[in-house]
C-alpha cells in the first residue's frame, strides 16, 4: 500500500454557535485540525494510508489531539512528545455579507519549539511514497522552517513524490519572507498546490475566477519551477454563506473542473479536501480531467461539514460530484 507522510501543528480550534461572534461568545465548541493533519484524516478516509508527523505537548490536550487522528484512521506512531502548550485558534463563521474570521493563538507552542533533530525523519519516511507540507509550518518560525526544509531534502533523497500547498497566512508572517522561503522550498517539489488569488506572493498576477486566466498561470509556474503539476483552487465568493468552487490542474496539458455551487457550513479545510483528493487521484492513475473534478468536488463537500477535517469515502465525493442530493434511505 502506498504511504502517505504529512508533517504539520495540529490545532485545538474553538468556535461559536453558529452565527454568534467570538467577542459576544459564551461558550465555544472544540474540535482538533490544522492544515496537514486535514489532509492526512481526508487520505484515509480515501482509504489511502497517512501518517503524520507533529509535536504535541505532554498533558491530556496533547493526547486528545493525537486521540483525533487515530480515530479516522491515521497513523500517528511518529508523533513526538515534548515539553510546552498546545496551539490554539478560535473560528468565527462568517455569514452573508459578514466574512468570517480567524484568531491565532499558537505562539510558542510545542510544536513550533521544537527542534528539527527531534522529529525521527528518516524512520518515519522509510517505505513512504509521498510527503505532503503546507507554507503554514514554516511561518512558525526558524525551527518549523528547518524541520519543513530537512523533510524535503529527505524525501527527495529517498525519491519520494513531494507536494507543497502554500497555504499563505498574512497573519503569521510577511509576504517578503513568505515569498523568500517559498521560492527557496519550490526546487524541493514536485506537485504546487495553491490558490488562484494567491499567485502574487510566487510574483505572479493573481488569476482570480478566469479558468483560462487561472489555466495559464498554472502553466507559467508548471515551466518557471520545473513542477511535475501545479494545481490551483479557484473561489468565487458571492457572500460569505454561498460560494462557487473549482479547480485548475496542469502537467503539461490544462485541466479545468466544473464549478461547484454551494452554501457553506464550514469553509475551513476545504482546500486541505482539495489537496488530499488530488493526492488520491495522483496515487491511483486518475486522468488530469478526473483529477481535478474530483479534488474541486470535494472542497465542495468539505463546506457542507462542520470541523476543520473530514473523513468520507471517494464514492460519496463522486456521488455529490454527480448531483445527488436525495436522502438516501
Amino acid at each position: 500500500m502506498k504511504t502517505v507522510i504529512t508533517i504539520g501543528e495540529i490545532l485545538l480550534r474553538l468556535s461559536p454557535k453558529e452565527g454568534r461572534l467570538l467577542s459576544s461568545a459564551e461558550e465555544l465548541s472544540a474540535v482538533f485540525g490544522g492544515s496537514e493533519a486535514n489532509v492526512a484524516v481526508a487520505l484515509s478516509g480515501f482509504g489511502e494510508r497517512a501518517v503524520h508527523l507533529s509535536a504535541l505537548p505532554k498533558n491530556p490536550m496533547g493526547q486528545a489531539a493525537e486521540n483525533a487522528l487515530r480515530k479516522y484512521g491515521v497513523d500517528t506512531s511518529r508523533i513526538v512528545r515534548t515539553e510546552g502548550r498546545m496551539g490554539l485558534y478560535f473560528c468565527e463563521g462568517g455569514a452573508s455579507v459578514r466574512a468570517g474570521r480567524v484568531v491565532y493563538d499558537r505562539a510558542r507552542s510545542a510544536f513550533a519549539e521544537a527542534p528539527a533533530s527531534l522529529y525521527p525523519l528518516p524512520a518515519a519516511l522509510e517505505g513512504a511514497t509521498h510527503l505532503h507540507l503546507s507554507g503554514i509550518t514554516p511561518a512558525l518560525g526558524k525551527k518549523a522552517e528547518e524541520l519543513t526544509r530537512l523533510a524535503l531534502l529527505e524525501a527527495k533523497e529517498r525519491g519520494l513524490t513531494t507536494s507543497l500547498d502554500l497555504n499563505f497566512r498574512r497573519d503569521l508572517w510577511s509576504e517578503s519572507k513568505a515569498k523568500a522561503c517559498f521560492l527557496s522550498l519550490l526546487p524541493e517539489v514536485d506537485i504546487l498546490i495553491a490558490s488562484s488569488d494567491g499567485l502574487n506572493i510566487l510574483g505572479l498576477e493573481n488569476a482570480g475566477t478566469d479558468l483560462s486566466a487561472c489555466a495559464r498561470a498554472a502553466e507559467i509556474l508548471h515551466k518557471k519551477f520545473h513542477l511535475r503539476a501545479v494545481a490551483l483552487t479557484v473561489r468565487e465568493s458571492v457572500s460569505a454563506s454561498f460560494n462557487r468552487l473549482a479547480g485548475v490542474y496542469f502537467d503539461g496539458e490544462a485541466h479545468i473542473s466544473p464549478f461547484y455551487a454551494v452554501d457553506i457550513l464550514d469553509r475551513v479545510g476545504g482546500g486541505d479536501a482539495f489537496a488530499a483528493a488530488l493526492l488520491h487521484a495522483f496515487l491511483n492513475g486518475f486522468s488530469g480531467d478526473e483529477a481535478v473534478s474530483f479534488a474541486a468536488a470535494a472542497n465542495a463537500y468539505k463546506h457542507t461539514v462542520f470541523g476543520d477535517a473530514m473523513c468520507v469515502s471517494a464514492e460519496e465525493i463522486l456521488s455529490a460530484a454527480r448531483g445527488e442530493t436525495r436522502i438516501r434511505r
